[in-house]
């Protein structure tokens, strides 16, 4: 979102972006559209990768640990939401408390190793709680069409701001923990947000109204870019400049896929509400 060095740089940059996203999204989304036990491997193998890049982050001196210690709370989290078939709407209450109490756990053992005990539960939760979402929503009726939500409304908010903010430039969204953002590269993800989603909507017939579509496009780009905001300022905290560098043009895998977190978290929250009776 920040003005650029240099023109070179900028298109170098955005190509990169490009060519990872057109060989990346295809995949996610088949698999997404392939659910069951092909759904269920792509997203341990993020939850996976996500736990060693907090581990590298959170606890440089030992990153394996912390890495194994978040990442088999949240795995047993979804794994026990993945078994909820025929689907039960009070299993996900015992996924919850599956992965709350493995956070605990983890807790309790990197303290006793005189590690950060509090990064080990947070970060238990940070990268378990929209893991579960997304398997929890996917097993919901139309729960392809849900996911396809979060995801295409994420990355279409996180893509305009970028692009809209080192276009536009101006006013910084919040200089003290991420000084390339902007103000105008905020607007642009959440216009944005908001037409994918009346897209999606004209697309799928998930919403009754295109107006509903675009109010829960609005709270997702919101998420968005709450999700974005979030991962700098805990970048910020522990001194470093990307989570990791899987990705080409991204960094690591965590700063592709922040603002996507809070997204299934924020479309996790819309679709219960619709599930208690409420309409859109």
């Amino acid at each position: 979102m920040s003005p650029p060095k240099s023109t070179g740089s900028s298109i170098r940059e955005l190509s990169i972006r490009i060519a990872s996203a057109i060989v990346l999204v295809p995949v996610v989304l088949y698999i997404v559209h392939l659910g069951d036990w092909a759904f269920l491997v792509l997203i341990s193998v993020g939850v996976a990768l996500l736990s060693i890049e907090w581990g590298a982050m959170a606890a440089p001196k030992t990153p394996t640990r912390m890495a194994v210690a978040v990442c088999l709370p949240a795995l047993a989290g979804i794994f026990a939401e993945a078994l909820n078939k025929p689907y039960d709407p009070f299993h996900p209450l015992v996924s919850v408390a599956l992965l709350l109490f493995g956070a605990a756990c983890s807790a309790a053992y990197i303290r006793r190793l005189g590690g950060p005990w509090r990064d080990a539960a947070y970060g238990a939760c940070y990268i378990g709680w929209p893991a579960f979402v997304l398997i929890w929503l996917r097993q919901t009726g139309n729960g392809f069409e849900w996911v396809l939500f979060a995801f295409l409304i994420a990355w279409t908010a996180d893509s305009a701001a970028y692009l809209v903010g080192r276009a536009v430039g101006g006013p910084k969204l919040w200089r003290k923990y991420s000084p390339n953002k902007t103000w105008a590269g905020f607007a642009g993800g959440m216009m944005a947000g908001m037409l994918a989603a009346g897209t999606l909507s004209d697309l799928t017939g998930l919403f009754k109204s295109s107006t509903s579509a675009q109010i829960v496009g609005l709270l997702t780009a919101l998420a968005t870019m709450a999700g974005d905001l979030w991962e700098s300022m805990l970048k910020r905290r522990y001194g470093v400049k990307d989570s990791g560098s899987l990705i080409p043009g991204h960094g690591g895998l965590l700063d592709r896929v922040d603002g996507l977190m809070f997204a299934i978290v924020a479309i996790g929250g819309i679709r219960l509400l619709v599930m208690l009776g409420t309409v859109l």
